[in-house]
């Protein structure tokens, strides 16, 4: 089975569950996505997503999708796979790949926010903020003193903020709306709206039933302790008199 499908992040709304708590969740459109390729080792499976005009390839990728017997689409990418028996070049896969329940792993390009200073880059504290101090929002030293001589790889510095990979792990599927290939999803999704986002089924946390509710262990509390606590208590108010 494919790991995971290619979508496109359309935004945000709010759902109720069956005991009328309010849940923000993130509307994400997934697939359909269309098989393009099987490989065997390692075992992987190549689709695509969103369909593409003709006139938007080139020679290669026009002889490609015509060599495969697909019509063009935009978005290409490969995923892992444990079995691909059950699937064929030309297949679609849609969002009943997913269920309510599911624990997924999203993966897109996160906002790009400019250059930026240290400050707001790196969550600095800044220089003392009197008239004299010439040093509120400053980078400071940056480099060290005879050995080694330079800057050293990695310190956090002014520059470009944002736009870059982010993978948000756990989150979960409240609902699928078939009709429409979406999927709700509860949790931070990365990336602006109508931007391309990967989602691959989560190998950390198994599939929960939305209708399971979460046990609270009550746990027992000392008899000593307790009454060490009430006994300071009577002390404390002793003590204010």
């Amino acid at each position: 089975m494919i790991s995971g499908l290619i979508g496109r992040k359309l935004g945000m709304t709010q759902i109720f569950d069956k005991e009328g708590n309010l849940i923000p969740v993130t509307l994400v459109e997934t697939g359909p996505c269309t098989i393009m390729e099987l490989k065997e080792e390692p075992m992987k499976v190549k689709v695509g997503f969103r369909d593409l005009k003709e006139k938007g390839t080139n020679n290669a990728q026009a002889g490609y999708f015509k060599k495969i017997n697909v019509k063009p689409l935009r978005i290409v990418k490969e995923f892992n796979s444990s079995d691909n028996k059950d699937y064929e070049v030309g297949q679609e896969i849609k969002a009943d790949f997913f269920q309510p329940g599911d624990f997924v792993d999203v993966s897109g390009r996160s906002i790009g926010k400019g250059f930026q200073g240290g400050m707001k880059r790196w969550h600095w504290s800044g220089g003392p903020a009197g008239h004299g101090s010439m040093h509120h929002r400053r980078v400071g030293s940056i480099g060290a003193s005879a050995d080694p001589s330079r800057t050293v790889r990695g310190r956090p510095m002014p520059g470009q903020m944002g736009n870059k990979n982010v993978t948000n792990q756990g989150l979960r599927i409240m609902d699928v709306i078939l009709e429409d290939n979406i999927v709700l999803i509860k949790g931070t999704v990365p990336g602006a709206k109508y931007g391309v986002v990967t989602i691959r089924k989560s190998r950390k946390k198994a599939f929960k039933s939305l209708d399971d509710k979460k046990e609270f262990v009550v746990r027992k509390v000392n008899p000593m302790k307790q009454s060490k606590a009430a006994a300071g208590k009577v002390k404390n108010k002793k003590g204010k008199k």
